[in-house]
């Protein structure tokens, strides 16, 4: 055995690192941009205002010894992004990983939603992920190496029983199947592009007062009979960041208390 020098704790280190995460300032965003820091990345946390979330945000990572940045960034707008990445690279050094968690859910009939409502929710979700891949690939693409974990849902997989989203289904669907595209462009090129798919988890938006009825019954529908907590969607994540993923591209991982087998 004395052949083997894998040092497998030190693949899931991230020291060195620089990373962009997208919708940072709450939620699953925001652990996962704790959780690279805590692992040795240094993040720049983007949200759509610089608010006490981000800020809350910076001190967790500040506690854990690494650098961060707060960034105002509309995810739909690709020269705000650009400059997003250009900041990101001046102040905190060459981009090589990113997660894009911003977005937003809500929900309608579809024979009675309105076009705005339809359009707001697919500008954000889908074209703010691709606006934002684009815009880090390209510095990445530049570095030389990459790695972006884009958040998706079980609903781009399966329709969810009882809520009327079609547009956020389809939301998510093309976030998965845009990303083992991109997978794919740059698979020759040092980039590494998969997803992660949760399931009904316990963010702020989940677990508002009005939500109670509407939490049992997801809790119920769920094999493991409860919601994800934000905290367990970090792994996941830094495990496709790292180099403990580094055979792993165009994939989307479940992370959904088994939902989907059943």
């Amino acid at each position: 055995m004395s052949d083997i020098t894998l040092n497998a704790p030190k693949l899931f280190d991230l020291s060195g690192q620089v990373a962009i995460v997208t919708g940072a300032g709450s939620g699953i965003g925001q652990r996962i941009a704790i959780g690279l820091a805590q692992c040795g990345a240094d993040v720049a946390l983007l949200d759509r205002r610089t608010d006490d979330g981000l800020a809350r945000t910076a001190e967790y990572i500040r506690a854990a010894g690494r650098r961060s940045i707060q960034i105002a960034a509309d995810v739909t707008s690709k020269s705000s992004l650009g400059e997003a990445v250009a900041h990101t690279e001046a102040d905190l050094g060459a981009l090589t990983l990113a997660v894009n968690a911003a977005g937003i859910a809500n929900a309608n009939a579809a024979e009675e939603m309105e076009e705005d409502q339809y359009q707001t929710l697919m500008d954000i979700n889908l074209k703010g992920v691709f606006l934002s891949c684009q815009a880090e690939a390209r510095a990445m693409l530049k570095n030389g190496r990459g790695s972006i974990v884009n958040i998706a849902s079980m609903s781009g997989v399966i329709v969810n029983r009882g809520l009327s989203q079609a547009h956020y289904n389809a939301s998510k669907a093309g976030v998965i199947h845009m990303s083992k595209s991109m997978a794919m462009e740059w698979v020759d090129r040092g980039i590494r592009v998969n997803t992660i798919s949760p399931g009904y988890t316990a963010t702020p938006m989940n677990t508002r007062p009005e939500m109670v009825h509407q939490t049992k019954l997801f809790e119920e529908q769920t094999p493991m009979q409860r919601m994800a907590t934000v905290d367990e969607m970090v792994g996941p994540a830094v495990f496709l960041l790292s180099n403990a993923a580094s055979y792993v591209t165009g994939v989307d991982l479940l992370v959904d208390g088994g939902f989907c087998c059943w």
